[in-house]
């Protein structure tokens, strides 16, 4: 069997994203430098199998074209979550969340990491 194991992305300062990836319930299990000069940082979520690695390059400018991509997280209380993440400095959008969980229906919010690259929220 296939099995999907990570997903990189380009990061303009390490430091800065893997702490913003840590609020959002990521731990940082590694760091090293690949044999081509890449300072890596490898992250995952706990009881998951595929993981985050946050690549900086010296001289490498990222740039994130808006709705290029973005990664998903599935949450057991969306509202506990997003209050959590506020409380840590984080903007969830819409801004307007609370209300829009509240009048039923799919119950799903984003945030966007220090690169612009957007996590999905979503109540599972």
């Amino acid at each position: 069997m296939i099995r999907f194991l990570h997903t990189r992305i380009r990061v303009q300062d390490l430091d800065s994203s893997s702490s913003f990836y840590q609020k959002l319930g990521y731990t940082e299990k590694e760091r090293r430098t690949s044999p081509e000069g890449n300072q890596l940082a490898f992250l995952e979520l706990p009881g998951n199998d595929v993981f985050l690695e946050l690549t900086w390059s010296e001289g490498y400018k990222t740039t994130c074209p808006e709705d290029l991509m973005h990664t998903a997280l599935g949450v057991p209380d969306i509202i506990a979550y997003c209050d959590q993440l506020e409380k840590a400095g984080i903007e969830i959008w819409p801004s307007a969340w609370r209300e829009k969980f509240s009048s039923g229906g799919r119950k799903m919010a984003f945030v966007t990491d220090p690169d612009g690259y957007e996590v999905e929220i979503l109540e599972r």
